[in-house]
């Protein structure tokens, strides 16, 4: 039997210093668990760090998008080959995966990129990904890595999906950390705060928000520190962060190829009557639609909303937005078909 999956994304903030450079120790101690791991997993790493590591050689660096590429650009170099150097004293090599939003939107792309990443797990290689800042279309890119490893670990059929993160853990309202959480519920969204670490891009909303997306299908998803001993197995063990309880999920490769690509390119959100009929396996029809957000094009995957703007699935659609939003409350104009809707 093929060994399963485990996504494991690390964050800015948690494997850097307070000025942005790479702490080495972390490093050190992240190839030695995951060296320990690859035994029993085929091990996707992405790494967060390369505008950190690159922006000290930007002179009078402020943070703007093109600042921001030019310093991953720099920067990659330099994670990759510390990562290159502490995982070569176990054996294993590293391939740097640089990935856009097109390589999980289109089919033959993606399977493509399926098809290097079993080349890398046959051959004793860790892919380590991160987004390609430095050609990445401002309005394609990845809201952040945590959309990045959700994507990936929902196209590859992860088991497990770990989300390292500076504060250890979800927080209750008192600031500790809920060790298991079986239902992404109002209770638990209402104790997020839309806080965000100097360094990185992502705070907890969006973890919690790319969390319900693979949980809903199926994978489980742990959020934890790197601050135990033996982090990596002690959160698989349920004894570091916390571990998000997976719902049972029937769907195929095919459809969860769909859910991969879907987000943040739109969203259309739907009257109650569409959802209903969209949780019975019928086509979205344009007299179901409410609003269209996003400029996306025929063909193309976006998100499904429901009247308390939830996500409650995906479609590749048959119609560009501009054409979905002149034909609302047309009665007999197909948007998506059944077959290329998937309901979380």
């Amino acid at each position: 039997m093929q060994k399963p999956v485990l996504v494991i994304k690390l964050g800015s903030a948690t494997i850097s210093k307070a000025d942005g450079s790479i702490n080495k120790i972390i490093i050190k101690k992240i190839a030695d668990e995951i060296a320990v791991l690859s035994a029993n997993w085929r091990i996707v790493l992405v790494s967060s760090g390369a505008v950190g590591s690159g922006k000290s050689s930007i002179q009078n660096y402020k943070g703007s998008i093109t600042e921001r590429k030019a310093a991953a650009a720099v920067g990659n170099p330099i994670l990759i080959q510390l990562y290159h150097k502490y995982f070569h004293r176990h054996g294993i090599s590293v391939a740097q995966a640089l990935c856009e939003r097109h390589h999980f939107s289109n089919r033959l792309q993606f399977l493509q990129l399926k098809e290097t990443f079993t080349a890398f797990w046959n051959n004793n290689i860790l892919p380590v990904v991160n987004e390609n800042d430095l050609v990445s279309n401002i309005e394609l890119k990845f809201s952040d890595n945590d959309e990045l490893a959700t994507l990936i670990a929902v196209g590859f059929d992860a088991a497990t999906l770990i989300v390292c993160t500076s504060v250890g853990g979800f927080l209750d309202g008192e600031k500790k950390i809920i060790p298991v959480i079986e239902k992404i519920d109002k209770n638990i969204q209402g104790y997020v705060q839309n806080d965000k670490s100097s360094l990185g891009l992502g705070g907890m909303l969006s973890k919690l928000t790319f969390t319900r997306l693979a949980t809903s299908l199926g994978i489980k998803v742990i959020i934890c520190g790197l601050k135990k001993t033996d982090f990596f197995t002690s959160a698989l063990q349920g004894l570091n962060g916390t571990t998000f309880i997976p719902q049972k999920s029937n769907f195929k490769a095919r459809q969860k190829w769909l859910a991969s690509g879907s987000i943040t390119l739109g969203n259309i959100a739907l009257d109650a009557g569409a959802a209903k009929a969209l949780a019975n396996r019928k086509s979205l029809l344009t007299v179901g639609i409410k609003q269209v957000e996003g400029n996306f094009t025929s063909g193309e995957v976006v998100q499904l909303m429901n009247d308390a703007q939830e996500i409650i699935g995906v479609a590749k659609v048959k119609l560009d937005a501009k054409e979905m939003r002149s034909q609302i409350a047309q009665k007999n104009t197909v948007a998506a078909h059944a077959d290329d809707i998937v309901i979380f």
